[in-house]
C-alpha cells in the first residue's frame, strides 16, 4: 500500500492532544515521512464498558494513521484485564472472564463511530489473550528479566503506595511487562495510549529493544477530566461515553467548567487550532463563554454522531435547558408501585434504589418541576420526574 507523508497530517498528528513523544518528535517526524509502513497500535483494558472521548483523543490519532496508510490496530487487553492496570491507591479487583466478554461486547460499535474496520486499509481488531495466554512459565521469566525491579518501583503509584504501606501484589508489579510485551508479539513500530500509559509504554520499548532489537516510537496522550473533574474512567462511567445518546453528550459537555473549554475544543474536537487560540483570545478578553461551550459540544457529537445529529442534540438542550421546555417524546414508565424511588430505578434513570437516594438527598430530583424533599415522595399518572438538568420521564 502506498503511504501519504502529507506534512499536515504528521505535524497533526506529531502535536494535537500530545503529552509526550518518544524517543523524539523529530525521530517521529522523519519515521513518518519516510514513506515506510508502519505498524501502530493502541490497547485498551475491558475494565468497564464504556469507552470514552479520553479514548477517543487516540482512537482520532489512529485514525490519522490509518489514513495515511499504515497498518493500525485497534487491541483489547482481555489478558491483561484479568491483572489489572495497578491502581494509584489500591489493588485492582481481578476481572472474570464473564465480565470481560460483558465489558468489551460493544466496543468494536463504539469505536467504529471514529475508525474503519472495513474499507481498503481496515483497522484490525485484536486479543491480547492471542498470546499472553499461550506464554509458558520460561517465557514469563524470560520477559521479566528483560526489566528491573528498580525500574519497575520508580512509578509513582508504586512509589506512592510504598510510602502509605498500601500493599502491592506481585502481579501489579507484572502488568507493565505484560503490556510492554503486546508490541513485541504483534511486532509494532508505534505505541499510542493515555499519559497515565507512559510508564507501561516506555517499559515496550525496552522489550521491544530486547526481543526485536528496533526502535518502537510512543505518543503519550494528553488526559482530559470527565465534567465531574475526576480522569474518565471505563470503571466509573463518568465520562462523554461514545455509546451515549446524543442528547446525553451534548448536555454533558456544557457541564463543564468554563476554564475546560479551550482544552476541550483542543483534545475533544477537530476544529481547527487556528480557530482554538482565536476562541482562546476572545475569551481572555472577558467574552461570554455559553456560545464557545456550545461549540464545544456541537463539535463532540459531530466527529461522534454526524453533523445533523449533532444539530439536533443542540437543538433539544436550547429547547429544554434554555428555554425550560419539557423535551418531546420523552420515555415513560409505569412503575410497580407509584412511589419516587420505583420511578428513578425502573425507568432506569438511576442504576440502583443507593443512587436514588442519593440524589435526592442532594436535591437533584423534581416532580412537575417541583424539588423532592425526601424519599417517602408519591407519584401519579401523568406527572413528569426530572433527575439534573437531562433526564425527564413521565409516569404512566
Amino acid at each position: 500500500m502506498k503511504i501519504n507523508t502529507d506534512a499536515k497530517k504528521i505535524e497533526e498528528f506529531l502535536t494535537r492532544g500530545v503529552e509526550a513523544l518518544y524517543p523524539s518528535k523529530e525521530e517521529f517526524r522523519k519515521i513518518l515521512s519516510s514513506g515506510k509502513r508502519l505498524r501502530a497500535y493502541q490497547g485498551f483494558d475491558p475494565t468497564g464498558p464504556y469507552l470514552h472521548v479520553g479514548h477517543a483523543i487516540g482512537i482520532r490519532a489512529l485514525r490519522i494513521l490509518q489514513e495515511l496508510g499504515h497498518e493500525v490496530i485497534f487491541l483489547v487487553g482481555d489478558f491483561t484485564a484479568t491483572i489489572g492496570d495497578p491502581d494509584k491507591d489500591t489493588t485492582r479487583e481481578m476481572l472474570t472472564d464473564e465480565q470481560i466478554e460483558k465489558n468489551m461486547s460493544g466496543w468494536k460499535k463504539q469505536a467504529s463511530q471514529l475508525i474503519d474496520f472495513r474499507g481498503k486499509n481496515p483497522v484490525q481488531f485484536k486479543r491480547n489473550s492471542e498470546w499472553l495466554e499461550k506464554l509458558r512459565l520460561r517465557d514469563v521469566l524470560r520477559m521479566m528479566s528483560k526489566t528491573t525491579l528498580q525500574r519497575t518501583m520508580e512509578r509513582d503509584l508504586f512509589d506512592r503506595r510504598l510510602k502509605a504501606a498500601d500493599p502491592i501484589r506481585l502481579h501489579e508489579v507484572a502488568y507493565p511487562a505484560m503490556q510492554g510485551y503486546d508490541g513485541v508479539a504483534m511486532d509494532v513500530d508505534i505505541e499510542i495510549g493515555g499519559a497515565d500509559q507512559t510508564f507501561n509504554m516506555l517499559t515496550g520499548r525496552v522489550l521491544t529493544k530486547a526481543y526485536l532489537n528496533k526502535e518502537k516510537f510512543v505518543r503519550a496522550n494528553r488526559m482530559m477530566n470527565a465534567p465531574d473533574k475526576i480522569t474518565m474512567s471505563k470503571t466509573k462511567g463518568n465520562g462523554i461515553n461514545l455509546s451515549d445518546e446524543p442528547k446525553d453528550m451534548y448536555g454533558k459537555a456544557m457541564s463543564y467548567a468554563d476554564s475546560e473549554i479551550i482544552n476541550g475544543l483542543e483534545l475533544l474536537t477537530e476544529l481547527p487550532m487556528a480557530k482554538v487560540e482565536e476562541i482562546k483570545q476572545s475569551l481572555e478578553r472577558g467574552e461570554n463563554p455559553i456560545k464557545y461551550k456550545k461549540l464545544m459540544a456541537f463539535e463532540i457529537v459531530k466527529i461522534i454522531k454526524g453533523e445533523q445529529t449533532a444539530l439536533k442534540a443542540q437543538q433539544h438542550f436550547e429547547s429544554v435547558f434554555q428555554s425550560k421546555a419539557k423535551p418531546e417524546g420523552m420515555p415513560e414508565v409505569k412503575p410497580s408501585v407509584y412511589d419516587i424511588i420505583a420511578v428513578l430505578v425502573e425507568s432506569k434513570i438511576c442504576p440502583s434504589k443507593g443512587e436514588a437516594r442519593r440524589v435526592i438527598a442532594q436535591g437533584g430530583v423534581k416532580i412537575n418541576d417541583k424539588k423532592v424533599e425526601g424519599i417517602e415522595a408519591r407519584v401519579k399518572a401523568g406527572d413528569v420526574v426530572q433527575k439534573g438538568s437531562r433526564w425527564f420521564v413521565r409516569v404512566l
